[in-house]
């Protein structure tokens, strides 16, 4: 899943028409989590995301993405990533990861969240998965404030796993095959967005750079195995794993988070970033 080529800047109406598709797919996912409940089939949640997108104008990235067959990923439990929605029905308890996009006049979103199905404190999920998922948003975050000031792509990864490494408690596992990468005129575009430090710089950030971010953590081992439907990647140990994913952006006045309904304002401002509308 590493991409290849020349990075793609946009002008400010590029990243403008960007932000419209990340607002829609803002709205799709809330959508989606919203209907995300013990009893649901993942290919019911992949209707309600179909359904909010098309009521706005906008066209699916991830449907017939070299074949794939669904709106969203919908990844349940030690799936990690690419999980086909189908009859699937979620379960109290489940960890589950839903990875969607859209387009508008030919501009790309890419965004992802995990939900987990149930709570700790009713006795209906488990304490370890609620700490997974909350490790991995705010692994995220790190990676784009890192990016709000950062020189080079590599800064972000550093800044992810630099996070990651600090928490107390049980280590967690940063996924490697499968990392973040550049969007815009298409889903996925160069740079590579590590989730790691590498130990290279990394392409130099410059404004009309447009990038998915996109930790995912497992509970244990990060090797990795894909089913036989060719798509769905799952832990090989068999242990849950957390996906959260933002389209951001690097404009000349600052970063916005094009899939965030505040452009990031919420989550970044703690962090000592505070997001600037595109011009």
């Amino acid at each position: 899943m590493l991409s290849r080529g020349r990075i793609e800047l946009k002008s400010d109406d590029q990243l403008r028409s960007m932000d419209t598709a990340g607002s829609i797919l803002s709205g799709a996912l809330d959508a989606a989590v919203d209907a995300a409940a013990p009893g649901v089939t993942t290919g019911e949640l992949n209707e309600v995301f179909a359904e909010y997108i098309t009521a706005r104008g906008a066209k699916p990235n991830f449907l017939n993405y070299h074949g794939f067959p669904g709106y969203i990923c919908a990844s349940v439990n030690e799936e990690v990533v690419h999980g086909i929605p189908g009859e699937r029905v979620l379960q109290q308890g489940d960890v589950l990861k839903i990875d969607g996009g859209c387009i508008i006049d030919g501009w790309h979103s890419d965004s992802a969240r995990t939900v987990i199905l149930g709570s700790s404190e009713q006795g209906t999920a488990d304490p370890e998965d609620e700490r997974l998922s909350v490790i991995t948003r705010a692994a995220l975050w790190r990676g784009i404030a890192a990016f709000a000031t950062a020189k080079h792509v590599g800064e972000i990864g550093e800044a992810v796993e630099d996070y990651v490494k600090s928490q107390p408690g049980a280590p967690l596992g940063i996924l490697e095959e499968y990392v973040g990468h550049g969007i815009g005129s298409a889903m996925h575009m160069a740079p590579d967005v590590f989730n790691y430090s590498t130990g290279m710089k990394g392409a130099k950030i410059k404004p009309g750079m447009a990038l998915a971010i996109e930790p995912m953590l497992v509970r244990g081992s990060i090797e990795t195995d894909l089913l036989e439907d060719e798509w769905t990647v799952v832990t090989t140990d068999g242990a849950r794993s957390s996906q959260w994913e933002h389209s951001v952006c690097r404009h000349r006045d600052g970063i916005w988070v094009l899939t965030a309904p505040d452009g990031g304002a919420a989550d970044l401002e703690p962090l000592g970033i505070e997001p600037v509308p595109i011009p």
